[in-house]
Order: structure tokens, then sequence, then C-alpha cells
């Protein structure tokens, strides 16, 4: 399948990706429910995501994908990429993913400080998890856990990020 049809090329659909950090500056990761060689890399484990809803705000949007997708929206926003990046689905996947509209995804990436403590991460919360499992990682392995056609974005996100990825300052017990 081409992608295209009758109307032109399809879409890329417009979504929004998460990096949250923990306080140790380690990277959030999950594994996608029910993806095949889940276990093993590369492929079953991702940052969270999401479709951005019409009209709303990016900023709003990772927030919710985060509350949705994990079961918390515990987190700050400290950094936002520059570009929205893109990525093409592999033709295998072109008419199948993504509900069969989408050429692949449009994203704008935002680093995340996780706020609050691992048990307020919650993929239970939804009743078709997206995730079966997750774990802190660094951030130069997310290039390794990526699926091919996401990979060149998951480098970018480990350069352009690289701030992001060390301890963060303890909380002043004054506050």
């Amino acid at each position: 399948m081409s992608g295209g049809g009758a109307t032109g090329p399809l879409p890329y659909r417009p979504n929004v990706g998460a990096a949250l950090f923990d306080a140790r500056g380690r990277v959030f990761v999950a594994r996608r429910a029910g993806f095949p060689n889940a276990e093993g890399p590369p492929g079953g484990w991702q940052l969270p995501q999401g479709g951005i809803d019409a009209q709303e705000d990016p900023r709003a949007a990772v927030l919710r994908e985060l509350a949705e997708e994990i079961g918390t929206d515990r987190a700050a926003i400290v950094g936002e990429h520059p570009a929205w990046l893109t990525y093409d689905l592999p033709p295998e996947l072109l008419g199948r993913a993504l509900g069969g509209r989408y050429r692949g995804q449009r994203q704008r990436w935002f680093a995340l400080r996780f706020l609050g403590t691992d048990a307020d991460i919650r993929l239970d919360r939804d009743p078709e998890p997206e995730f079966d499992a997750w774990r802190w990682t660094e951030l130069g392995e997310l290039p390794g856990l990526a699926v091919p056609f996401k990979r060149a974005i998951y480098e970018e996100l480990a350069r352009a990020f690289a701030r992001f990825a060390r301890p963060s300052p303890a909380p002043d017990p004054a506050r």
C-alpha cells in the first residue's frame, strides 16, 4: 500500500510525547501490552505519547496523556523540543496502525520532571492499558529500545534532552 489514495497521501497524526525524568535523571519507559517480542530489544519499550485533541494545547495534551497512559500527571514540564518531529509508518503498517488514517505521526516532545513516587505510576488505571510494565532507564539507552521507524526520533531526544538526564536538586525541606 502506498499510503496514498483518491484524496492523496495520508496525513500525519498530531501527537505529543513525554520524556519523563525521575530525580536521579533516568527516563521512564514502558512496555507495550501485547507487543510481540516485547521482552527483547528492540521495539517493545517506548516513551508515553498520544494524540492531540482538536484545539488542545500540546502542553495540556502531554499531561493528559501521562494521566491516561501511566495513571499519573505528577510531573512538571521542564523543556520542549524546539521542532515538530515526524516519523513514517513502515509499509506493512500503513492502513492498519493509527486507525489506518495516517502515514505516521507529527510529534511535539516534552521533557518532564516526575514529582511523585513510583507508587503514583498506575498502568492499571485504564481499563485497556497501553502498557503492561515500566521501568526507569538511562536516556542513552532509548534508541536501542525503539522500534526501527522511531529510532531516529529517540536518537534526537537523547541528544536534545541530555541536560535533563542528571539528578535534580533535592527539594528544600523548608518549602
